[in-house]
């Protein structure tokens, strides 16, 4: 939705002030009819943009509020994407490049743990779906094919930290790192990376050789 109405625009401006209002709430707002509001509500949750819950009473029907949904917060002007780097950048300029590699090691120590914890099977397959899992939870977008002699191919279409890994590639090291780590019995091999112009990260995790 690139062109939101003035109607739409308006409700998404109403919750991110208000934040959670029932429609006799929102109605105080429009001189329009309360079906054509309710239309366009209906048409923003569809779309993903404002989520509906429904409120229990002791006595009488259950009635409904309405919020933005994060992807109705991600409509406003925000810094996300740029932040983070600005800030690395700040710290590069401030306290030198080593700053800046100790706070992407110390991501790199949350990223191992998470993993190490979240990967309970010491099964080949289990393992890298688990992984693949924890990375679209992350916001990348991975398709995965077991090919000849039962290695894995894994391929990324989204980096969710692009901004960050083209300006620093020790994001990219470091996720290799980890997972050598988390498969001790593969070659975790590096084929392209987003971050150095490809069209997508692939990475290949070899059968582990005591299974061979």
């Amino acid at each position: 939705m690139n062109k939101r109405t003035p109607t739409k625009q308006k409700l998404l401006n109403i919750l991110k002030k208000d934040q959670k209002l029932t429609i006799k709430e929102i109605m105080a707002y429009f001189t329009i009819s309360e079906i054509a509001v309710r239309r366009h509500i209906h048409e923003l949750i569809q779309q993903g943009f404002l989520k509906q819950q429904s409120i229990k009473q002791e006595i009488g029907r259950p009635y409904y509020t309405y919020e933005l949904t994060e992807k109705g917060h991600a409509t406003f002007p925000n810094e996300n994407e740029t932040l983070p780097l600005e800030i690395l950048q700040d710290l590069e300029a401030i306290q030198g490049q080593e700053a800046v590699e100790d706070v992407l090691a110390q991501r790199m120590e949350r990223e191992r743990t998470q993993f190490l914890k979240e990967v309970e099977s010491e099964d080949f397959d289990e393992k890298v779906a688990t992984i693949v899992r924890i990375q679209e939870d992350k916001g990348f977008m991975i398709e995965y094919d077991q090919i000849n002699d039962g290695d894995y191919e894994i391929r990324n279409y989204n980096c969710p930290i692009i901004n960050i890994a083209s300006k620093y590639q020790q994001v990219c090291s470091n996720e290799k790192q980890v997972l050598g780590e988390v498969f001790p019995h593969s070659k975790v091999i590096s084929r392209s990376c987003i971050a150095s112009g490809g069209k997508f990260c692939k990475w290949v995790i070899t059968k582990p050789i005591e299974e061979a």
